[in-house]
Parts: C-alpha cells; sequence; structure tokens
C-alpha cells in the first residue's frame, strides 16, 4: 500500500490534534515540540520493517498509532459500558499510552531505527523493505520510548508507563510479569494496559486484512457460508406430530404420558 503524500499530511495533523486535544498543559507543549523536532523522521516512518506485519511502508507508522488511538477511545467507551471501572485511569493517560505506544520505533536522536532494506534478495523474497539499523544500540520498542520520552523532559505517570510498557500482551514474555500473575494484589490495578493492547492489536489486525485479504480471497473455491441458529433451523425438517424412534420405544409408561400430553 502507498499513501499519497496528502494523506501522509493529513494523517500528521490528525496525530498533533489527538495531543491538543487530549494532553494537558505543560505537556502538550513538550509533546508538541517533541514531535515537531523530529517531524520529517516521524511523518515518513513505517509501522514495521516486512510486509507481512502491517503499515510497512511510508506513513504508515502515524497512520497506525492515530488508528490505534481511535480505537482506544472506542474500547474506553466500550469498557464503560459493560461495567470497568474507567475511574482508576484517565481518558488523558489513555491517549497519550496509546500515542506512545510505538515511540521506540523512531529510534534514537540521530538514528533511524528502520532504514530501507539494501539486500535484494531478503527485499524480494521476504518482503522486507526495511531492515534495522545496526548503529543503534539494542534495546525493546516500549523501553526506547520511555526513554525518549523522559530525555525530553516529559513525564508520564505509572499508570503510562505500564501500559506502554504492556502494549504488546503477552505477545512479548517480558510482560508475564505484569499480565500473567495469579494474586490479586499484582495484577494491574486499572483496565488501561488492556485496553490499550487491545487497540494495538485491533488496528494492526485491521491494517493486516486491508494489505492482504483481497490477494488472500483468490486462493478461495467457494465462498464460506456464515452458520446461524436461524438458518439452522430452518433447515430441520418439520417433526410436528411425530417421534423419533428412540422415543417411541421408552419403557417407562409415566415419560410416555408426559409426551404424549405435549
Amino acid at each position: 500500500m502507498k499513501l499519497t503524500a496528502e494523506e501522509i499530511q493529513s494523517n500528521w495533523m490528525q496525530l498533533l490534534g489527538f495531543i491538543e486535544d487530549h494532553i494537558s498543559e505543560p505537556r502538550k507543549t513538550k509533546l508538541i515540540e517533541f514531535y515537531e523536532k523530529y517531524a520529517e523522521r516521524i511523518m515518513l516512518m513505517p509501522a514495521a520493517h516486512k510486509k507481512e506485519y502491517h503499515n510497512a511502508f511510508p506513513g504508515g507508522y502515524v497512520e497506525h498509532v492515530n488508528r490505534v488511538i481511535t480505537c482506544a477511545l472506542h474500547l474506553h467507551d466500550l469498557w464503560a459500558q459493560m461495567g470497568a471501572d474507567i475511574s482508576t485511569y484517565t481518558k488523558e493517560e489513555l491517549v497519550f499510552s496509546a500515542l506512545n505506544h510505538d515511540l521506540g520505533k523512531l529510534g534514537d536522536e540521530n538514528h533511524d531505527s528502520y532504514i530501507p532494506q539494501t539486500d535484494n534478495w531478503r527485499r524480494e523474497k521476504l518482503g522486507e523493505d526495511y531492515m534495522f539499523n545496526d548503529k543503534l544500540a539494542f534495546a525493546s520498542v516500549p523501553d526506547r520510548g520511555l526513554y525518549l520520552l523522559q530525555s525530553h523532559d516529559i513525564k508520564y505517570t505509572f499508570n503510562e508507563m505500564v501500559a506502554i510498557q504492556t502494549h504488546d500482551g503477552l505477545y512479548d514474555k517480558a510482560n508475564e510479569k505484569y499480565l500473567m500473575t495469579y494474586m490479586p494484589e499484582t495484577k494491574p490495578r486499572t483496565s488501561l494496559p488492556y485496553i490499550v493492547h487491545q487497540a494495538d492489536l485491533m488496528a494492526a489486525r485491521i491494517e493486516f486484512e486491508r494489505e492482504w485479504l483481497p490477494k488472500l480471497q483468490g486462493n478461495l473455491d467457494t465462498s464460506k457460508k456464515s452458520f446461524t441458529l436461524e438458518t439452522n433451523k430452518k433447515s430441520q425438517p418439520a417433526t410436528s406430530g411425530t417421534k423419533s424412534k428412540a422415543l417411541s420405544n421408552l419403557k417407562s409408561e409415566g415419560l410416555k404420558n408426559m409426551l404424549d400430553s405435549l
């Protein structure tokens, strides 16, 4: 997939709009300064290095982040409707976490994390349009993102730290200490990590479907029909006034009399 220059610019303005609408001062100004400082890099970043993942194209990162924020806001409302205690976090914490969940993919102050793939075989056979920049010291995406924020004097709350740290859910084994625990006192005290993870998962899945399902549909010989209780009910033969063989052989007079009276 390719985005036009106009789409890339529109997505960028939407991202800045989320900051303007949901983040309070003094973080709002500091976040806008940070994002404008690295605007050219962030605007053109892919969300992944490989086509088989999601949004692995110029501008894919910002589009993905915008979708995660939008999904998170909708999920916030859904969790509230279903009875979750949303007083345990603020909507600003929700947007801040979704906004910065993948910030570590930027790289550091001087080097991009993803750079164009120079190996034609890997590009053509493995779909890797990008490769990891070996000038960067290794750090996980959440750790690098949190480091970038604190190094630019952008403070974050405990809730935001845990949500950003665990946004990949149990796909990342490092998150087991937060999410795979069986004692009530060690479980997260807020639903925020789960909502941000669900939003990220939803956005990535939608982006995968948009990219790959049209290509994969051609592999199906016939379209699948949905099975519902209603269609199943209509397909059943009429049984009014008849009994199955098993029921007609009942030995209990009481049961036979009961069935005859129905």
